[in-house]
């Protein structure tokens, strides 16, 4: 395998400082081959009754990934009284809730924190982006810590691949859609599509900025001329030559692109998803309150979505490019304040109270978190570098404890304290928002089964 030139990296320094040995490099997609061998969402909902103790209300979930890395400490984990070394430039502020700060660039936050659990704690021992990204999409740890890590059909699939196959919505209505780009730190992260579970259950992935004025999805709009019965009818057609000459005994890769392509021509049918991506049906004041931004209007639209009733929608806060936004090695203090909170503290509150106000958020599991967390010590460039050891999260809706702090830090926010969790058990407690048993299992080529998540956060759950 060849070594990357760092400068095509977006994050070179931190690359150089580590390569990893051959025998190292050759660990990687050295997971078996795995398939889903389960009969489907029956026996699924069956093992989560099984789980008894808490269950979610979620029918739904929004994942707001935080690609590059947010600092826990300049968030929803500040550390005034740590060491000088540690400390930030940013002040803590009360919230709605006793006890409970969060960063005074966050105001908006700190008056919706009666709907949200925080949970302070999680760690892993990844320090890349591609494979703490990956961890954080799927709750499985990779194979290795090397930024050259790739998605493959070795690798496990994203929750909303998983959910696919095992709780799909209605055939008009997509399960899992993501936005706006792919994110990708070099190359495009693994864990962002089905992988082993095949084509049929990839996202109906959104490649355009939601915020431009002539944002539209030309695979759902029917060429001019034909209309939804004579697509039909050339699909009938298509089968039916398909079968004469012999073509309907296919790869199954195959026929996983054929299942996809059938699910997007119900959706052509559909008014109802259409309807749903027409932005311009908001009212202005409501898309301001979301904030003109890629990620402002990604929020609205996948509250759209679920309202529809499409299962999970991931919305990646990065750069247009799919580029990480949080990564701030240096400047962390200019870009957190003038970019990076202020976004953060327009949208995500917004979303939380929208949802509440619709009714929506009991029904609705929104998740804010990144791969991993910021040094506790402050760089010579006054930025924070990467730290998997312990960061924060934010969960709200479906059935989540409000007005909540699970787990806790050291002094400088170094390591976790009390409760200490991994992606695992948050992949773990998304899945059972949704009443599908995390130890549901999936097999390998040999036959040896492998739970689809770790335990959940029961103490999360109301």
């Amino acid at each position: 395998m060849a070594t990357p030139n760092p400068a095509n990296v977006a994050c070179p320094d931190f690359w150089r400082s580590q390569r990893l040995s051959r025998r190292r490099l050759l660990q990687v997609g050295g997971l078996g081959s795995l398939g889903l061998t389960l009969p489907g969402l029956l026996q699924a909902e069956a093992q989560a009754k099984a789980l008894g103790g808490a269950k979610g209300t979620a029918k739904s979930i929004i994942l707001l990934y935080q690609w590059g890395g947010p600092s826990h400490l300049e968030t929803f984990d500040m550390k005034p009284n740590g060491s000088e070394e540690s400390r930030g430039q940013f002040k803590p502020i009360s919230s709605n809730v006793p006890g409970v700060q969060v960063c005074e660039l966050l105001p908006r936050f700190a008056q919706v924190m009666d709907k949200v659990s925080v949970v302070r704690s999680v760690g892993h021992k990844f320090n890349n982006h591609n494979p703490p990204g990956y961890y954080g999409l799927t709750g499985h740890a990779p194979p290795a810590d090397d930024q050259r890590l790739r998605d493959t059909p070795d690798l496990f699939p994203h929750y909303g691949s998983v959910i696919d196959y095992l709780a799909p919505s209605p055939k008009q209505i997509p399960t899992f859609v993501a936005m706006p780009a792919a994110i990708r730190d070099g190359s495009v992260v693994p864990g962002q599509h089905a992988s082993f579970l095949g084509k049929a259950h990839d996202p109906l992935l959104i490649l355009q900025d939601p915020n431009s004025p002539d944002f539209k999805l030309p695979e759902l709009s029917l060429p001019q001329g034909l209309s939804a019965e004579r697509l039909q009818d050339r699909r009938a057609l298509l089968e039916m030559i398909d079968k004469q000459v012999g073509l309907s005994e296919r790869l199954a890769a195959a026929r996983g692109v054929d299942a996809y392509h059938e699910r997007a021509f119900a959706m052509l049918s559909s008014p109802q998803v259409k309807r749903a991506f027409d932005l311009t049906e908001e009212p202005a004041k409501m898309r301001d309150e979301y904030g003109r931004t890629m990620f402002g209007q990604s929020a609205l639209l996948a509250r759209r979505l679920v309202e529809i009733g499409v299962r999970i929608v991931t919305c990646y806060y990065c750069n247009p490019g799919g580029g990480f936004i949080w990564d701030t090695h240096k400047d962390n203090f200019p870009e957190l304040k003038n970019k990076l909170l202020p976004t953060t503290d327009r949208t995500v509150p917004t979303l939380l109270n929208d949802l509440s106000q619709r009714g929506m958020l009991d029904d609705t599991l929104v998740v804010w978190m990144g791969e991993f967390g910021r040094t506790p010590k402050i760089n010579k460039e006054a930025g924070r570098d990467h730290w998997p050891h312990c960061y924060s999260l934010v969960m709200a809706g479906g059935g989540m404890k409000a007005g909540y702090v699970y787990g806790a830090s050291d002094a400088d926010g170094a390591y976790p304290t009390e409760n200490p969790v991994k992606p695992d058990n948050i992949a773990g407690t998304m899945y059972r928002a949704l009443g599908i048993d995390p130890h549901t299992e999936v097999r390998d080529l040999q036959n040896r089964p492998f739970p689809i998540a770790g335990d959940p956060i029961l103490d999360l759950f109301k």
